[in-house]
């Protein structure tokens, strides 16, 4: 038998409610979304509307405040009734970059509207068609001017951007030549997406053999306001892992979940 995380008597409740309300969303709802190639709408809304998708924003903005455990939980049970995590898991893990890093500031106008379900996190820009798995060879630029960063460059393989309002970008703000640490001169941005597409940010979707919504992004001089830097010009490489740590962890739990479902 696959192992479950975390004892029944402690996620019992979570797992039922969950378990409920993927049943209103049947193996149908889910086969008809991948034939139209479509995004689940209603399922994402039903998740964002039952707070589950806040589980790891503290109470004191909105969230439920259950932590890592709790939200692996949630994702387990998503794919155990044999829905996707892949449409929602992004405002899981983009919450660790914004919460460990993020501004008082910062927190206080993001993360009551994404625990409310009026804004969406959905989507992380890190990986290039450049640099492959290696991080640090990013060519994606941020530079600082009269108060704002103008960015240049590109991304691929960004998932669900078109069906989120803010997005987790890597740029560099120092060139990789004047470094002694490859991994430093990386910041991390928020980018309002309702105001970058089509006014400095493209998107290409890319056409792929499983309905996984995923985009090429190209920056010519898209503007971002100071204020949304993510804590220090140069560690974005450090606080990205916050988020990519978390990730993994649910990924997994999802993997669980599968599991249990193909059995």
């Amino acid at each position: 038998m696959l192992p479950r995380l975390g004892a029944a008597d402690e996620h019992q409740e979570i797992r039922e409610a969950v378990r409920s309300l993927c049943r209103a969303f049947p193996d149908e709802y889910f086969r008809q979304i991948d034939e139209q190639r479509a995004y689940p709408q209603a399922f994402v809304d039903a998740l964002m509307a039952g707070g589950w998708l806040s589980a790891m924003i503290p109470e004191e903005y909105g969230g439920t405040g259950l932590g890592l455990t709790a939200a692996s939980v949630i994702m387990e049970e998503i794919n155990r009734s044999g829905a996707n995590s892949a449409a929602v898991h992004g405002q899981m893990y983009n919450m660790g970059t914004l919460l460990r890093n993020g501004s008082r500031a910062q927190k206080e106008r993001y993360l009551p509207e994404i625990a409310a379900g009026r804004l969406r996190i959905q989507s992380m820009a890190v990986t290039e068609p450049t640099s492959g798995t290696d991080t640090t060879q990013i060519r994606t630029s941020a530079v600082k001017k009269d108060g704002r960063y103008v960015v240049n460059g590109q991304k691929v393989w960004t998932s669900r951007v078109r069906h989120s309002d803010l997005m987790v970008l890597l740029a560099r703000t120092t060139p990789l030549r004047e470094l002694a640490r490859k991994s430093d001169g990386m910041s991390v941005f928020i980018v309002d997406l309702r105001q970058a597409v089509g006014k400095g940010l493209s998107v290409r979707p890319i056409a792929n053999m499983v309905n996984h919504e995923t985009n090429e992004l190209f920056f010519d001089n898209l503007e971002i306001p100071q204020e949304n830097l993510i804590g220090e010009e140069g560690k974005g490489f450090r606080y990205l892992l916050d988020g990519l740590n978390a990730e993994r962890t649910l990924i997994a739990a999802e993997c669980i979940g599968d599991g249990y479902w193909f059995i």
